[in-house]
């Protein structure tokens, strides 16, 4: 994986989606000093079949909140699409756009927009249309004459230090790359210490009330074994070493 940037914007459907796998690159590069910020495009109030969605997307929202923290992660924004039923076309692309310019990231992550995890698993209508979305939007925010109503709003706190300014909101032609990880057409690798995968652990866990829906293990022992099948998928696809596996894309 590249190296040389500065600040990163990870963007995804649900709570959750970074915490199963992309977690402990993240953890990596916050404890090297790198900046990276999350954005949901969802609160995941579809997500747990046993609780309303009303309830569910405030349980969800604080276990994302937590999760980021773990991996040094503290600027955690959600958008109000609708959970299950997110819509690929124009106004999601203008969603993104709009953070990517607040943000000036110079990589963004999302996770695997392909139809399947390989092979015949078949991946979510949500997943896919984020992830679509997300390497669409890394254009769109560089051209000023795509959603140009948005330029000279107001960045707000997370647009500060793209450039030094406090001015309203610009083109942002900075992305360098986007990193997909889950994919199953992997082209890089983040290499992941020890701890940087404990951290990853702990991140997953903090999602108790999903996990306990998902399984009858305890959130931290379904993490441990989780992300040791992830860990173990990755190595065995770069050389035996310890890493997360992305597909990249250069702008």
């Amino acid at each position: 994986m590249p190296t040389d940037w500065q600040r990163a914007l990870a963007i995804v459907a649900h709570p959750d989606d970074l915490e199963y796998g992309a977690a402990a690159a993240v953890a990596e590069w916050t404890e090297a000093g790198r900046e990276v910020a999350y954005l949901l495009v969802t609160r995941g109030e579809a997500g747990i079949d046993g609780i309303p969605p009303e309830e569910s997307a405030r349980v969800r929202e604080a276990e994302q909140i937590a999760s980021a923290a773990v991996v040094g992660v503290h600027r955690v924004e959600f958008l109000d699409h609708r959970d299950g039923v997110i819509e690929e076309g124009v106004a999601l692309r203008r969603d993104l756009a709009r953070a990517i310019r607040r943000h000036r990231p110079e990589l963004l992550i999302t996770i695997n927009h392909r139809e399947t995890w390989g092979g015949r698993a078949w991946n979510t209508p949500d997943h896919r249309a984020v992830g679509r979305a997300v390497i669409d939007a890394a254009g769109d925010a560089g051209n000023r004459w795509i959603f140009p109503e948005q330029l000279g709003e107001e960045r707000g706190e997370s647009g500060d230090g793209g450039d030094g300014g406090d001015g309203g909101l610009e083109p942002w032609g900075g992305v360098r790359w986007v990193a997909v990880a889950a994919s199953p057409e992997a082209t890089h690798a983040q290499a992941v210490s020890d701890r940087s995968r404990e951290r990853a652990v702990a991140s997953l866990a903090e999602h108790r009330a999903y996990i306990t829906a998902l399984s009858d293990q305890e959130p931290a022992v379904y993490a441990r074994d989780l992300h040791a099948q992830i860990g173990e998928g990755a190595a065995a696809r770069f050389g035996g070493r310890a890493c997360v596996a992305f597909e990249l894309f250069p702008r």
